[in-house]
């Protein structure tokens, strides 16, 4: 694997592991927890980080569809901290198969986003599904943080 595929692989996977601690740190109960309800549970955010990367770095930069249902995700609910790890490992491995197939020039070359049909470069949807990513990471950690605090109550 290219060095920059490399990196870019153990950044995300960094991002995971922050994702595994969280998930081992709350109780089952915590995982479809909100504080209010204009905020998504942890089971949510899980299920969407998941479908996200596997939308833009499966469909959008490899073109192999994965019929993922985007509004479906918001509504998961009951799911333990092993079926979410293992949505994890899943894209993981799906991810690394990806990204062994390709090399610096092909960060340059176009594709069609299915959802919206707006045209990236494959530069931009990998960086774009670690940002979102790494967004929702820091969701997940405040969530974390509200759900102990208040559990302290």
């Amino acid at each position: 694997m290219d060095l920059f595929f490399d990196d870019y692989l153990n950044n995300l996977l960094e991002l995971h592991d922050e994702i595994r601690g969280i998930l081992k740190e709350v109780p089952q109960k915590a995982l479809d927890w909100v504080p209010s309800s204009d905020l998504n549970s942890l089971n949510v955010l899980v299920v969407h980080v998941s479908g996200a990367e596997r939308y833009w770095i499966g469909d959008v930069v490899a073109g192999e569809p994965s019929d993922r249902d985007r509004e479906a995700e918001f509504g998961t609910q009951g799911l333990s901290a092993n079926e979410l790890l293992h949505r994890l490992d899943e894209n993981e491995q799906f991810i690394k198969k990806v990204l062994d197939r390709y090399d610096l020039e092909e960060l340059h070359k176009k594709r069609i986003s299915p959802r919206n049909r707006r045209e990236v470069s494959v530069g931009w949807a990998l960086s774009h599904a670690l940002k979102h990513t790494a967004l929702h990471v820091g969701h997940m950690e405040i969530l974390r943080q509200l759900w102990e605090k208040q559990s302290q109550i």
